[in-house]
């Protein structure tokens, strides 16, 4: 795929959603870290519906500290792997707290230091947090890009570095948003849909599906 066909792809996400934000429910970097740890594995309802009721009693990191494990654990049990979420997320905030002021910090290897945070879960704190032009490669974004053409690769690590090379600069910071959205709702692993797709002409995937 070459750089105008890609400049055209976004130039379409962007006119059919022009401010992409995710779906995660957050007012600050450290919910967003919180809801981030939890969406591993699990959906963002299940997680917007378990952190509407934990942050009501604990949105910053002393006051999950004062929970306590057994404490935060009543509140996230509905979330797929609860324990060790659980357990990742206070040691995340006693970290937050005796090292950097009880703050998130604006830093990827900081970032990457704290418990249940890996490369995606920093790449979308620093995107959505901080509005670096990062890329957190889910499974969504995997795909869209491999089957798109936007970005080959046969690791994440390798389609983020695509991703980071090909995508046009001006579309950098929100092409994160736009990729999973339109991987979650239009670009389907099952089945994409196709004939809705806004950038189906543009796409290089071979075996578009049909009208029904």
């Amino acid at each position: 795929m070459n750089r105008e066909k890609r400049r055209r792809i976004f130039e379409r996400l962007r006119a059919a959603n022009p401010t992409p934000t995710t779906e995660l429910l957050y007012r600050t970097p450290f919910e967003l870290l919180v809801a981030v740890i939890l969406s591993a594995q699990a959906t963002d309802k299940g997680v917007n519906t378990a952190t509407a009721r934990l942050f009501a009693v604990a949105d910053t990191p002393e006051a999950i500290l004062a929970l306590g494990e057994e404490g935060l654990k009543a509140h996230i049990r509905t979330i797929g792997l609860f324990n060790s979420k659980a357990g990742n997320i206070i040691k995340t905030c006693a970290i937050l707290v005796a090292e950097h002021g009880g703050q998130v910090p604006h830093d990827r290897s900081a970032l990457e230091a704290l418990p249940g945070v890996g490369r995606k879960t920093a790449n979308v704190v620093l995107n959505t947090a901080f509005g670096e032009p990062t890329m957190a490669v889910d499974t969504h974004i995997f795909r869209v890009a491999n089957r798109t053409g936007l970005a080959s690769g046969k690791t994440p690590l390798a389609v983020e570095q695509a991703l980071l090379r090909h995508v046009p600069k001006t579309f950098l910071t929100d092409a994160h948003h736009w990729l999973i959205l339109h991987g979650r709702y239009v670009c389907t692993a099952r089945k994409p849909r196709c004939p809705e797709c806004p950038i189906a002409d543009l796409c290089d995937y071979r075996d578009k599906t049909s009208p029904p």
